[in-house]
């Protein structure tokens, strides 16, 4: 595995893989690698003949009151975890390389950006917007992978390759999940053992709205309400929101239509910790409510 810290030197190698007609697969992460993060190398290692890492943690996407200094940088853990997982490139630069000082232009992730994450975290997706625009520029990908846990972000980057006319896939990767059923995320650390049992709340709402669903109901208000009262009755717990969406437009949906996707979204803050989890439904039949 190589190193690299040079967006051109990245960007040469990138260029000189697609002369050589090899087919590129990227990832993007922000370190503190779990197997989330390795799932979707696996995934990439089947689809693509080279596979690039990048590794960038990216101020323009924390807000003031955000953790970005204190956000895990286990560099070399990292780098170990990357190269056992056979990533043929780990691109790492510094933040001044990827935004020196005549930096000026962002990307506006437009109107789905406002809801949800966007409205609790402003600026957030346009931050992200941007870093994943010049991490795709860099690295030359034909295909990029992502995990569904952050939903919204993906639905995001595929409006943006869509509108854009990028010429890279976006391919996504399920929520991969500890044996607790919580969703594996780099935040998890900042949980105490207690506050650890109390999350477990979230995918209890996700397994009672699965059931629920599974049983013909396609009142999703109700059935997100339902999950609030799950959710909210952990100690501790302080739910941002917690609703079904159309999977496409982010979009609130109060009932479910034959032919259509849903997903259940939420953000709820365990202790100082905030989570996010999301599960997807595709309504079937025309059964009533």
């Amino acid at each position: 595995m190589q190193i690299i810290t040079d967006p051109a030197e990245m960007q040469a190698i990138a260029e000189n893989l697609r002369l050589q007609r090899q087919l590129i697969g990227v990832v993007m992460t922000m370190g503190a690698l779990h197997d989330g993060h390795l799932s979707l190398v696996r995934l990439a290692q089947k689809r693509a003949g080279t596979v690039i890492m990048t590794l960038f943690v990216n101020p323009l996407q924390f807000g003031p009151d955000e953790d970005f200094e204190r956000y895990p940088r286990p560099f070399e853990q990292d780098a170990a975890l990357a190269r056992s997982a056979g990533v043929d490139y780990l691109f790492a630069p510094e933040p001044g390389l990827m935004y020196p000082e005549e930096f000026r232009c962002t990307v506006d992730p437009g109107p789905m950006a406002g809801r949800f994450e966007g409205s609790a975290r402003p600026g957030h997706f346009r931050g992200v917007a941007t870093v994943v625009l010049k991490l795709l520029n860099i690295t030359k990908a034909h295909v990029a992978f992502f995990g569904e846990k952050d939903a919204q972000q993906l639905a995001i980057i595929r409006r943006i390759a869509a509108d854009m006319n990028i010429d890279t896939r976006i391919e996504a990767a399920p929520i991969a999940r500890e044996p607790d059923g919580l969703a594996t995320s780099s935040r998890n650390i900042y949980l105490s053992p207690e506050e650890r049992e109390h999350a477990a709340a979230l995918y209890r709402a996700i397994r009672h709205a699965e059931a629920e669903t599974g049983r013909g109901r396609r009142d999703l208000a109700a059935i997100a309400k339902e999950g609030l009262a799950i959710v909210s009755s952990a100690p501790g717990a302080k739910p941002d929101y917690l609703c079904f969406v159309d999977d496409d437009t982010f979009e609130p949906a109060d009932e479910a239509a034959p032919g259509k996707a849903y997903r259940l979204v939420m953000a709820v803050r365990i202790g100082t910790t905030r989570l996010i989890d999301n599960w997807r439904y595709m309504c079937e039949g025309n059964r009533d409510t």
